[in-house]
C-alpha cells in the first residue's frame, strides 16, 4: 500500500504510521506541525510540512505520486479549547478537510479513512453500550466539528464520488509497544497522562472534575482502547479498503468501562502510594457513560485486541512518560 497519511505528528497519526511501515508500506505524512511534534513522525515516512488546505503543494503532491487511500488525523481535539473558539474548530476541523478532500477526489484519490470520536454520540440516555446506529447529540463545537465533516463524507459516499470509512474513538491511552511514540502533550487534562504526571511525582494532587454522575461510583465512566490495537484497527481496514469500494462506520474500544475512581485506584495499585485527590465541579460537556459497543468490527474483520489489560495500559503510558520526561 502507498499512504497518504495527513496529521502523522500528533499522537495518533504517528502510532498508525508506524504500524503500517512496520508492515512494510509506504507512507507520506502531511502536518504543519501547528500542535504536532516533528520528532513523532517516524524516520521511514516521507514528510511534507504543510497544511492540508494548501492547494498548491497538495496537488503537487497528488499529481506527482499514486497514494492508494488517504488516512486524516489533522485536526484540533481538545473540547475546552473548542468552547473557548469554536470558529477555529470549525475552520480546523472541517473547512480545510472539506477541501482536503475535494483536491483529492480532482485528482482520482477518493479512498478515505477518517478518525472522528466517540463525543459525536454525546450524552448518551443510558449507561449503555453505545452502538454505531445510535442516535448522535455532539455537544461541544468539537464534537460538532467532527460530525460535519463524518455528513459531508458519507454525502461523498452516497453520491459515489467517494469510499469512506469513519473510526469513532473512544479514549485512546498508552504508548507505542517499542516506545518509538506516544502521548506528548504539555499541560494536557488527559486523566492518564496526569496519572503519569502524579507517578512521577511532577504533579501532587488531581483534581477529580465532579463526582455526582448518575455511575456506580459517581465519576464518569470511559472505555479506554490500547494505542497499539487502534493502529491495528487503522491497518485491517486499510488493507480491506485497498482491495474493496466500500464506506462504512466502526467504533474503535474494548467494550470495557472504568471510571475516574477506578483509574487512579489501579494506577495507586502500580505506584504502592496514594494520591491526592481534589473534588471539583463537572467540566462542561463531560458525559457520565461512554462504552464502545464494538460487536460490527469484530464481526466484520475478526479482529481481537492484544493490550487490552488496563494495567498494561497504565504501564504503557507510564513508561513513555519516564522515558521522555515529559
Amino acid at each position: 500500500m502507498n499512504i497518504l497519511l495527513t496529521g502523522g505528528a500528533g499522537y495518533i497519526g504517528s502510532n498508525v504510521a508506524l504500524k503500517i511501515l512496520d508492515e512494510g508500506h509506504k507512507v507520506t505524512i502531511i502536518d504543519s506541525l501547528v500542535t504536532g511534534s516533528k520528532n513523532l513522525i517516524p524516520k521511514n515516512a516521507k514528510f511534507i510540512n504543510a497544511d492540508i488546505s494548501d492547494n498548491k503543494i497538495i496537488n503537487q503532491l497528488l499529481v506527482e505520486n499514486n497514494f492508494d487511500l488517504v488516512l486524516h488525523f489533522a485536526g484540533l481535539v481538545k473540547v475546552e479549547e473548542s468552547i473557548k473558539h469554536p470558529e477555529k474548530y470549525d475552520l480546523y476541523n472541517y473547512e480545510k478537510a472539506k477541501l482536503f478532500f475535494q483536491l483529492c477526489i480532482n485528482n482520482k484519490l477518493n479512498k478515505f479513512i477518517f478518525s472522528s470520536t466517540a463525543a459525536v454520540y454525546g450524552d448518551f440516555d443510558k449507561n449503555e453500550k453505545i452502538k454505531e446506529n445510535d442516535k448522535l447529540n455532539p455537544n461541544n463545537p468539537y464534537a460538532k466539528s467532527k460530525h460535519k465533516l463524518e455528513n459531508f463524507l458519507l454525502n461523498l459516499s452516497k453520491e459515489k464520488k467517494a469510499h469512506c470509512i469513519i473510526l469513532r474513538y473512544f479514549n485512546v491511552a498508552g504508548a507505542d509497544i517499542n516506545l518509538r511514540s506516544g502521548l506528548s502533550s504539555k499541560g494536557s487534562n488527559n486523566l492518564i497522562k496526569v496519572l503519569c504526571e502524579l507517578a512521577t511525582k511532577k504533579k501532587d494532587k488531581i483534581l477529580i472534575n465532579g463526582n455526582n454522575y448518575n455511575t456506580e461510583d459517581g465519576t464518569p465512566v470511559r472505555d479506554f482502547i490500547h494505542i497499539s490495537d487502534l493502529s491495528e484497527m487503522h491497518f485491517l481496514v486499510a488493507l480491506k479498503l485497498v482491495k474493496e469500494n466500500f464506506s462504512d462506520i466502526y467504533n474503535c474500544g474494548y467494550g470495557k468501562g472504568y471510571s475516574v475512581l477506578q483509574l487512579i485506584s489501579e494506577m495507586e495499585s502500580l505506584c504502592n502510594r496514594k494520591f491526592n485527590k481534589n473534588i471539583g465541579p463537572r467540566r462542561t460537556g463531560d458525559i457520565p457513560y461512554s462504552v464502545a459497543n464494538t460487536d460490527k468490527f469484530h464481526k466484520n474483520y475478526k479482529w481481537k485486541p492484544k493490550y487490552e489489560n488496563i494495567s498494561y495500559i497504565l504501564n504503557s503510558a507510564l513508561d513513555w512518560e519516564k522515558k521522555n520526561n515529559l
